[in-house]
């Protein structure tokens, strides 16, 4: 259950204002006076407690719930159990998500930790938190309604509204370019920006280089995880998702809406479609088409990638049974 030593609720709120807020249509539209105090799991939610069920794995603990209401699909609404106060959704896990921000809301922002820095020429949006350890530099800019997490470091980087930057990452540090000869390695200067645009979430110690002359941009709503690296020039478009761990390399694009599972990753000066999936701890090193599905290493389409994977397995087999 919430600990309301770590977080501030709101509430109670009506069912008819929770359903407006994530989405959801009240199954009896005459319940919608009735008042929850809080967001609970299906297993420890109580009468005034909401909860929701998205995975069937967890239909059982549906049926036996004690919750005062419930948001779930439209299929599975007869199955909720007696007394149980039913709003249906196309989407229950987006609107749990609605639907708990409505009891526990983005904190009240204009708070900047003494302990922060702040250098010359750097540009604060109204609204914005600043926590403490944080490091912004000179003439970034950050708009309304940013979180900068504790000990997080931003320089050479315009960011818009809402972005929120966890604690301990690093945004618009050196690209990692050089150049090889004989002589030795030679740096080459990093003279471009990070562009984060509106509602971005950046996890705990994920880094993400400037431009060595284009910018480095990640695209609107993306969302990555902690421990990302994000190398000079990439390209996010919006609405991409990267799992911890995930590295991308220099001057490769992605389009819109990419998905990315742990540890998985991405050669330089590649091209990856919008609706791409990169299942965990895979190595891509080709441009891949938009819409595809790709696995392991080296990366290759799904279902060619376990063909390939069945006939080795054959041969293998075959061999040791000759052998």
């Amino acid at each position: 259950m919430t600990d309301l030593r770590f977080h501030d609720r709101t509430g109670p709120h009506s069912l008819a204002k929770i359903a407006l807020a994530s989405e959801c249509i009240l199954a009896d539209a005459s319940q919608g006076d009735v008042m929850m105090d809080d967001v609970a799991p299906l297993d420890a939610a109580g009468g005034n407690d909401l909860s929701f069920l998205d995975n069937p794995k967890y239909k059982d603990k549906f049926r036996t719930t004690k919750a005062g209401a419930v948001i779930v699909s439209k299929d599975m609404a007869a199955s909720a159990p007696k007394g149980c106060i039913v709003l249906v959704s196309d989407n229950p896990y987006r609107s749990y998500a609605l639907a708990a921000a409505h009891f526990y809301p983005w904190p009240a922002g204009g708070q900047v930790s003494e302990r922060a820095h702040i250098e010359a020429g750097a540009q604060i949006g109204e609204g914005c938190i600043i926590e403490a350890g944080a490091y912004i530099g000179a003439n970034v800019v950050i708009g309304k309604g940013c979180w900068i997490g504790s000990n997080a470091s931003i320089t050479h980087a315009v960011l818009g509204q809402k972005v929120r930057v966890h604690a301990g990452a690093r945004i618009g540090q050196d690209g990692f370019g050089f150049s090889l000869s004989p002589k030795g390695y030679a740096p080459v200067p990093q003279l471009g920006r990070v562009l984060i645009e509106d509602f971005v979430s950046i996890g705990a110690n994920t880094c993400i280089d400037r431009g060595a002359g284009p910018d480095t941009v990640i695209g609107m709503g993306s969302v990555l995880d902690n421990m990302v690296q994000i190398a000079h020039n990439v390209k996010l478009g919006k609405g991409c998702v990267l799992a911890a761990q995930v590295g991308i390399s220099g001057s490769t694009t992605l389009g819109d809406y990419v998905v990315m599972g742990g540890q998985s990753g991405i050669a330089g000066h590649l091209t990856i479609g919008s609706g791409v999936r990169i299942a965990a701890k895979s190595g891509v090193t080709k441009d891949v088409p938009a819409g595809e599905e790709w696995v392991g290493f080296p990366a290759a389409p799904r279902r060619a990638y376990w063909r390939e994977q069945a006939t080795i397995k054959k041969l293998l087999s075959k061999g040791n049974s000759q052998g």
